[in-house]
């Protein structure tokens, strides 16, 4: 598969991905957290915030592998 090919693939997913992970973790946040202490709301917004670093590095690394 063409490079570029394999770029614009990658940053479609990604796109796609970000949009969708950021409403389910804001609906899953709002829904599961209304009724605990802030402190663990402010934790799961946290860890919600950078999970989804992790998927994205896979589609990062597959792009840019030859």
């Amino acid at each position: 598969m063409p490079s570029r090919l394999k770029r614009l693939i990658g940053a479609i997913i990604i796109l796609v991905f970000v949009i969708v992970y950021a409403f389910i973790a804001a609906f899953v946040g709002d829904a599961v957290t209304m009724s605990v202490p802030l402190v663990v709301q402010m934790l799961y917004f946290a860890v919600a915030g950078l999970v989804w670093i992790v998927p994205v590095g896979f589609v990062i690394r597959w792009m840019y592998a030859r």
